[in-house]
C-alpha cells in the first residue's frame, strides 16, 4: 500500500446491503418486485399507516441465517428489532425497522486474495432490516416510489480490515459470489439489490483510527475501488495541508474522479434507536440453525480449491467456472454424465473446462441467479465425446456447437445431417498429400534437407483443403510418409 498512499494507510470498512430473495416483504404480504409501475406493491404496513402492524417473514429469517452461516458467523439465539428514527421522503413511517444492539449474527469472515496475498477480513455483524423506498429525481421535481419499501435486507457490517480500493472491490466480488451461491441474493448491482457503503479513513501506519467519511450510492466494483482510492488521497491531502476531517457522507463522481459532500454524518445516537414495541424478540433455536447449516451447498472458495486439487484445473479456470451458480452447475452436471462412461472412454475434465471457457461462456446471458445457457450438459458431454472418439475434430466441434447452440438438437444428429465427420480415409489423404507435395517442390526439398518445421505448412494446407475435417494425427503420419518416399 505504500506506493498507493505514500506514508499513509487507508482504513476501510464496508457495510453491504443485500436484498433477500423472498416472495413477500419483510413485514407484510406485498411482493418486492423490481420494475413494476410505481407504488403498485404497497399496503398499510409498508406505507406506515396508523394502526398497521408488522408480521415477521419466516422465509426472510431463514435466508438471513443461511447467509450468515455461509459467512462463518455465530447465530445469536435471541435478537431484537429496533426502530431507527430519521426523516426521509422514501421512509413513510419516519423510522426504519432494523436491528441494533442485539443483531442475529456476529463474528464472521471472508477469504479474499489480491496481488497474490490471501487475507480473511472479518465481519463484525449481520442484521436484518427493511429497505426504504426510492426517490426518483427529475429536473425540477422529485417523486417517491414505495414499491421497494419493506423489502427484506441483510446488512453485512465489515470490520475495518481492508487497506485499499482493490481489496474492497475483491471483498465485494467474493461476498456477492457467496450470497448468490447459497441462493439468498441475486447480486444485481444495477437494480440495487446488492449495494454497499464504504467507510474510509486514513492514518499513519500503527496510529489511531482517523475520522471517517462514508461513501454512498456507488453501483459497480470498479467505481467502489476508484472512489475509495480517490477519497483516501483527498483525506491525506487535507491532513497534509493542515486541515482536519469532519465525519460526513459523500458521493462519487466517476467522470470527474472526485468525491463530493452529501451531508454531515450523524452518529448512532442521532437515530434514537429503541426496541420496536410491535415486534417480539426473535428466538432462533439450535435445531433450526443446524437444519439450515445442513442445507448449505459447497461454497465457491471450497469448490475452487477442489477443482484445483482434485480435478487438476488451473486457479484461473476454477475461478471462471465458479463465477456464477449456473456455470458451476453446467460443469458439474457434464462431469456427472461423462463419469458414467467406462474410464477409458471418458472425456478429460480439463477439456470440458476449456471448452466451457473458450466457447460456451461467450453465449451465456445472466440475469441475477438465472442464466440462459447456449448448450445443456447432455449436449456438451455428447459433443466432447465425438471429439474424443475422433468422429469430429476440435475445429469441427466449434461448428457443431454453433449449430447446436440454443436448440435441443443432438450433436450426433448435427454431425450426421451436416456431413461434418472427420475425414479418416488414408487413401484419400494420401492422394491429397501427393498432390500437395508435387505442387510445392521448394518446400518439399527444404523439408527433406532438414527443415522439418515445414511439416506444419503441409499440414495446414491439407486441413485447409479438407475444411478442417481431416484427422490431424493421420494427416501428420501420411505427410511424413509421402515426403520421405519422395526423398
Amino acid at each position: 500500500m505504500a506506493a498507493l498512499y505514500g506514508d499513509w494507510e487507508a482504513v476501510i470498512g464496508l457495510e453491504v446491503h443485500a436484498q433477500l430473495l423472498t416472495r413477500t416483504k419483510l413485514f407484510c404480504a406485498c411482493e418486492p418486485r423490481f420494475g413494476d409501475p410505481p407504488n403498485t406493491h404497497t399496503c398499510p404496513v409498508c406505507l406506515g399507516l396508523p394502526g398497521a402492524l408488522p408480521v415477521l417473514n419466516d422465509g426472510a429469517v431463514r435466508l438471513a441465517v443461511r447467509a450468515a452461516l455461509a459467512l462463518g458467523c455465530t447465530i445469536q439465539p435471541r435478537s431484537v428489532f429496533a426502530r431507527k428514527n430519521y426523516f426521509y421522503p422514501d421512509l413513510p413511517k419516519g423510522y426504519q425497522i432494523s436491528q441494533y444492539e442485539l443483531p442475529f449474527a456476529l463474528a464472521g469472515e471472508l477469504a479474499i486474495e489480491v496481488d497474490g496475498e490471501r487475507q480473511r477480513p472479518r465481519i463484525l455483524r449481520i442484521h436484518m432490516e427493511e429497505d426504504a423506498g426510492k426517490n426518483v429525481h427529475h429536473a425540477s421535481y422529485s417523486v417517491v416510489d414505495l414499491n421497494r419499501a419493506g423489502t427484506p435486507l441483510i446488512e453485512i457490517v465489515g470490520e475495518p480490515d481492508l487497506r485499499s480500493g482493490a481489496q474492497a472491490a475483491e471483498y465485494l466480488r467474493r461476498l456477492r459470489e457467496v450470497l448468490m451461491a447459497v441462493g439468498v441474493n441475486d447480486g444485481n448491482l444495477e437494480q440495487g439489490s446488492f449495494r454497499c457503503d464504504a467507510n474510509v479513513s486514513v492514518r499513519k501506519p500503527g496510529g489511531p483510527l482517523g475520522v471517517r467519511a462514508e461513501l454512498k450510492n456507488i453501483n459497480s466494483f470498479r467505481f467502489v475501488e476508484e472512489a475509495i482510492d480517490v477519497e483516501a488521497k483527498r483525506q491525506i491531502a487535507l491532513y497534509e495541508s493542515g486541515g482536519h476531517m469532519v465525519q460526513q457522507t459523500r458521493g462519487y463522481n466517476s467522470e470527474k474522479k472526485e468525491t463530493y459532500l452529501l451531508r454531515e454524518k450523524e452518529g448512532d445516537t442521532g437515530y434514537r434507536y429503541f426496541p420496536d414495541p410491535d415486534l417480539p424478540a426473535l428466538h432462533l433455536s439450535a435445531e433450526l440453525v443446524q437444519e439450515i447449516a445442513r442445507s448449505l451447498p459447497e461454497l465457491p472458495d471450497a469448490r475452487r480449491a477442489r477443482y484445483v486439487s482434485e480435478l487438476g484445473l488451473t486457479p484461473y479456470a476454477a475461478g471462471v467456472l465458479t463465477g456464477h451458480p449456473k456455470i458451476s452447475e453446467l460443469f458439474e452436471r457434464t462431469l456427472e454424465i461423462v463419469g458414467r462412461a467406462p474410464e477409458a472412454q471418458r472425456v478429460e475434465v480439463v477439456k470440458i473446462a476449456n471448452f466451457i471457457q473458450a466457447e460456451v461462456l461467450a453465449g451465456v446471458r445472466t440475469d441475477g441467479l438465472e442464466a440462459t445457457l447456449p448448450i445443456g450438459p447432455q449436449q456438451l458431454a455428447e459433443l466432447l465425446e465425438l471429439v474424443r472418439a475422433g468422429t469430429i475434430s476440435g475445429k469441427q466441434a466449434k461448428e457443431v456447437f454453433a449449430k447446436t447452440a440454443g436448440t435441443d438438437r443432438s450433436p450426433k444428429e448435427v454431425v450426421g445431417s451436416e456431413g461434418l465427420a472427420v475425414m479418416s480415409d488414408p487413401g484419400e489423404l494420401e492422394r491429397l498429400a501427393k498432390e500437395l507435395v508435387a505442387s510445392s517442390p521448394k518446400q518439399a526439398t527444404q523439408y527433406r534437407a532438414g527443415k522439418t518445421n515445414l511439416l506444419g505448412f503441409f499440414v495446414g494446407q491439407i486441413m485447409k483443403a479438407t475444411k478442417g475435417s481431416a484427422d490431424p494425427a493421420l494427416v501428420n503420419d501420411v505427410l511424413k510418409r509421402v515426403l520421405a518416399e519422395g526423398g
